[in-house]
C-alpha cells in the first residue's frame, strides 16, 4: 500500500501546482476578455479544474471500478462546498458569505444544485431513466445535459452586462493580450489530464487494500484529491482579492461536474446509472442542501459577519461530515 500512497500524494501535489496556474490565467483572461470573474469562473475555470475527476473517473469505469467513478464526482461536489465553508469561517467579510454580487451567485448556485437534484433522482427512477440508451448515452442524463445548458445560457445573459470593469479598462487590459494566459491555462490543464489516470490507479489500490470500499474510498479519498484545483483555485482566488472567481468556480464545478456522468456513460458497458450504488443518493441530496444553505448565505445580508461563528458556514459543515457518515455506514 505504501507505493500507492506515495503515488497518490505525488500526483495530488502534481494537480495542486496546475491548479494554481490555472487561477492566475482565469483571472488574467476575465481581465482581458472583460466578462468578468464571474462568468470565468463559472464556466473556463470550473470546467478546468474538473478535468481531473473526466481523467480519473473514465480510468475507474474502464478498470470495472464504477462506484469509485461516481463517488468521485458526486464527493467532489462536497468537498467542493465544505471548501467555500472553510474559506467563509475564517475571512472576514460584509453582509454575504465571501461575496459581492450575491444575486448572481445565488442563480449559479441554485443552477448546481438543480442538477445535482436531477441526477439524484436518475438514480432513484434508473428502472425509467436507465431504460433505455440514445447514443449510448441513458436517457436521465440527457435531460442533466439540457439543463446544463439552459443552465449556462442563464448565468451568462445574467452576466453579460454585469462585467466590474469599465469599457476604459477592459480596452486597456486588451492591449496585454490574451495569448499568454491562454497558453498557461492550456498547459496546465493538460498537465491535469495527464496526471489524472495516475491518481485513479492509486486511489483503487488504496480502495482495495483497505476494504473500506470504492463508494465511500471515491466519495472521500478520490474525490478530496480532485477536488485540490478547486480548493487551490479558490484560496488564490481569495488572495487576489477576486471572490467572485472562486465562488464562481465552486458552483460551476458542482454543475459540470453532473454532466461529467455523459462521457463515462458511453464508456461503461451497459447504462452507468444501473451499475452504480443507490447510496450515492445521499451524496447527491447532502449536496443540494449545503447548496441552499450557501445560497442563504449569499442572500443574508448583516452589517459585519463574524469569524469562525457563522451558522451558515458551519451548517454546510455538519451537512457535509454527516453525509459522509452516512456514506461510511450504507457501505
Amino acid at each position: 500500500m505504501t507505493a500507492a500512497i506515495v503515488q497518490f500524494l505525488i500526483s495530488a501535489l502534481v494537480i495542486v501546482g496546475a491548479g494554481t496556474l490555472l487561477t492566475q490565467c482565469a483571472d488574467l483572461i476575465a481581465e482581458r476578455t472583460g466578462l468578468g470573474r464571474l462568468l470565468i469562473g463559472s464556466i473556463l475555470l470550473a470546467g478546468a479544474t474538473s478535468l481531473p475527476e473526466l481523467t480519473v473517473d473514465i480510468s475507474a469505469v474502464r478498470t470495472g471500478m464504477a462506484d469509485l467513478a461516481a463517488g468521485d464526482l458526486l464527493g467532489s461536489s462536497l468537498f467542493n462546498l465544505m471548501i467555500l465553508a472553510m474559506l467563509d469561517l475564517s475571512t472576514i467579510s460584509r453582509g454575504r458569505m465571501l461575496s459581492r454580487l450575491a444575486a448572481g451567485h445565488a442563480l449559479s448556485g441554485n443552477f448546481s444544485a438543480a442538477l445535482t437534484m436531477l441526477v439524484g433522482m436518475c438514480l432513484m427512477t434508473r428502472p425509467v431513466s436507465a431504460a433505455g440508451e440514445l447514443l449510448g448515452i441513458s436517457y436521465g442524463l440527457w435531460l442533466v445535459l439540457l439543463g446544463y445548458a439552459m443552465g449556462v445560457r442563464l448565468v451568462y445573459f445574467d452576466q453579460r452586462h454585469s462585467a466590474a470593469q469599465a469599457p476604459e479598462a477592459i480596452e486597456e487590459k486588451k492591449r496585454d493580450g490574451l495569448l499568454k494566459p491562454l497558453a498557461g491555462f492550456v498547459v496546465a490543464a493538460g498537465i491535469i489530464v495527464v496526471v489524472g489516470p495516475y491518481l485513479s490507479h492509486a486511489a483503487g489500490r488504496i480502495a482495495d487494500l483497505s476494504g473500506l470500499g470504492k463508494t465511500f474510498v471515491g466519495t472521500t479519498l478520490v474525490a478530496f484529491s480532485t477536488s485540490l484545483p478547486e480548493l487551490v483555485a479558490s484560496i488564490v482566488a481569495l488572495k487576489m482579492g477576486a471572490h467572485d472567481l472562486a465562488i464562481g468556480n465552486v458552483f460551476g464545478s458542482n454543475a459540470f461536474n453532473m454532466i461529467l456522468l455523459l462521457p463515462l456513460d458511453l464508456v461503461q458497458a451497459g447504462p452507468l446509472l444501473n451499475a452504480v450504488s443507490t447510496s450515492h443518493v445521499v451524496t447527491c441530496q447532502a449536496a443540494v442542501l449545503a447548496t441552499m444553505v450557501v445560497v442563504l448565505g449569499q442572500l443574508y445580508q448583516v452589517e459585519k459577519r463574524k469569524r469562525f461563528i457563522e451558522p451558515d458556514a458551519t451548517l454546510v459543515l455538519v451537512i457535509l461530515f454527516g453525509a459522509l457518515w452516512l456514506i461510511y455506514q450504507l457501505g
